[in-house]
């Protein structure tokens, strides 16, 4: 059956105008509310009831997937963020973060008012579900009520937005952070309404640090601030969590200065089943270097690696030299791929881009480059300070600081076998 005639037979049972019941219907089904639950949502709207005289029932978190399609749920309020998107052309203010119950936890996007705060209970009533980074949300829109719970909820999870940098991911709404500026920067981009000035960098505070970007930059945050960042956001930014800064974010500045820590040290396994982590420290033997190392030619208008004078997306170009490594790093526990960029390929190297050119030149073949590279790196131990990114292509980490580890390697290998004994 069309649209047209079940807007028609709802408006006939429920006695009013056709054309603003077959809106709502749209409205319903284009958030991907099935057909039915939707015309039983309408039938509640207009005083028709849902088809059998009862109220929908309550669904615990945990029994929400990507395809139940509406829910009602008893939950108390985690966190509240506001942001500002785009959507279908048109600017939205919406309320963003996550709920929870005893079974579970879930993230919300409120299109309408939203007047909650962390550690409110509330029943919310016919929420539809979409999927959202791989897992089931709720949407909270005009056909969805919201109403303060009699009950009070036992669950396992924290309320509030005060968070750690280590413990944020990707897909956090309404977290707070306390940090110290790293590193900052004001950049113009090509935005989605022109030209945008934003701020990018790096905060820290004792457990980790992390990338940030201010889209609507704020006088406070300059080189060595230690500040309080109430209503952040965070995306994925090259496989790790990034800090998102909006103008409804408040800035304070701290009277006590935040002290950044320090890398995280992880073996390398632990490190790649984490997904990434920004600014990590790994110690292990280089035990390769990859094709694709020492004397390289660069795109000069992307800086994409150059293959026989081709460019991925600018086609047949004029190469610019370039050193760099790529080195396998094995600790035992698994490997990763090492980047080295120019400066740090120098150091190794122990020339810049004119000596391994004369070299190259000399041998006629530009391939004894890595060769000395390999010369001087494989088979040693090294510890490497960067950020780590997983993905489908392996693990990359593209280092800040590379050098030679001054660790016993039979005290490694014993720490190791301790660990790996029952």
């Amino acid at each position: 059956m069309e649209i047209e005639s079940h807007a028609e037979d709802l408006a006939s049972d429920l006695g009013v105008d056709k054309t603003e019941v077959k809106e709502d219907l749209e409205n319903l089904l284009a958030y991907s509310v099935p057909i039915d639950e939707a015309k039983q949502s309408l039938r509640r709207k207009y005083g028709g009831g849902d088809g059998d005289g009862s109220a929908p029932s309550a669904t615990a978190i945990h029994d929400i997937t990507t395809e139940s399609g509406s829910a009602t749920v008893t939950v108390t309020v985690l966190t509240v963020g506001t942001r500002r998107i785009q959507y279908q052309g048109d600017d939205h203010v919406i309320r963003e973060g996550a709920v929870a119950d005893e079974s579970g936890r879930i993230s919300y996007t409120a299109w309408d008012d939203f007047d909650v705060e962390p550690g409110d209970t509330v029943t919310i009533g016919n929420a539809s579900v979409r999927e959202w980074e791989g897992k089931p949300e709720l949407n909270i829109g005009e056909h969805t009520s919201v109403s303060v719970a009699d009950e009070t909820l036992s669950i396992p999870h924290e309320v509030g937005g005060d968070t750690l940098l280590r413990d944020l991911e990707p897909g956090d709404r309404g977290r707070n952070v306390e940090v110290q500026v790293l590193d900052v920067e004001s950049r113009t981009i090509d935005g989605r309404d022109g030209k945008t000035d934003i701020l990018s960098g790096v905060l820290g505070d004792e457990t980790a640090r992390l990338p940030f970007t201010d889209w609507d930059p704020h006088d406070a945050i300059t080189d060595g601030a230690s500040l309080r960042l109430e209503n952040v956001y965070v995306r994925e930014f090259r496989g790790v969590p990034s800090v998102n800064v909006s103008e409804f974010t408040e800035v304070s500045v701290l009277d006590d200065g935040v002290e950044p820590g320090g890398p995280t040290e992880l073996p390398i396994r632990d490190a790649v089943d984490s997904g990434g982590v920004y600014d990590v420290a790994l110690a292990g033997n280089i035990i390769e270097i990859r094709d694709g190392s020492g004397l390289i030619q660069r795109c000069p208008e992307c800086g994409r690696v150059v293959q026989k004078g081709q460019c991925r997306q600018h086609g047949a170009v004029e190469g610019e030299d370039d050193l760099r490594v790529k080195a396998i790093l094995d600790d035992g526990t698994g490997t990763v791929t090492v980047i080295l960029d120019d400066e740090l390929t120098e150091v190794v190297y122990g020339g810049d881009v004119d000596d391994a050119r004369e070299q190259a030149r000399d041998a006629m073949d530009q391939s004894v480059v890595a060769d000395t590279i390999a010369d001087e790196l494989v088979g040693y131990e090294y510890r490497v300070r960067g950020h780590l990114s997983v993905d489908d292509f392996g693990s990359n980490l593209e280092a800040t600081e590379f050098e030679r580890s001054q660790d016993d390697p039979a005290e490694r290998a014993n720490a190791l076998l301790e660990e790996a004994q029952p």
